[in-house]
């Protein structure tokens, strides 16, 4: 993923897992179950990702909060990445989620 930082504006490259659905991708802000979310989070959400594909990031859901659709994606994640779970259950905070979709052009 490529997106922008925060506070620099610089561009900043992100390696992530791949979470697809329906032409759609998640990117799991797990930072391995740490206790403060990855750097990449706040540059995402300041500046709502963008990449050569261009996408939209908007933040959904933590396992926590999952209820219908945020339950959905949080399976994907671990079906995909099944450490996402043990992620979850060594930290306190919530991992957050974010859904990446397509921006017409």
């Amino acid at each position: 993923m490529t997106n922008l930082g925060a506070s620099s504006g610089k561009v900043r490259k992100t390696p992530v897992m791949r979470v697809e659905h329906d032409g759609r991708y998640a990117m799991v802000a797990s930072k391995g179950g740490a206790p403060a979310h990855p750097v990449w989070y706040y540059n995402v959400r300041a500046n709502r990702g963008w990449n050569s594909r261009t996408v939209r990031a908007s933040r959904t859901w933590s396992p926590a909060r999952s209820a219908g659709g945020a339950a959905e994606w949080w399976k994907r994640a671990v079906a995909a990445y099944p450490p996402y779970a043990e992620y979850q259950q060594r930290t306190t905070r919530e991992i957050p989620v974010f859904v990446l979709e397509p921006v017409a052009s």
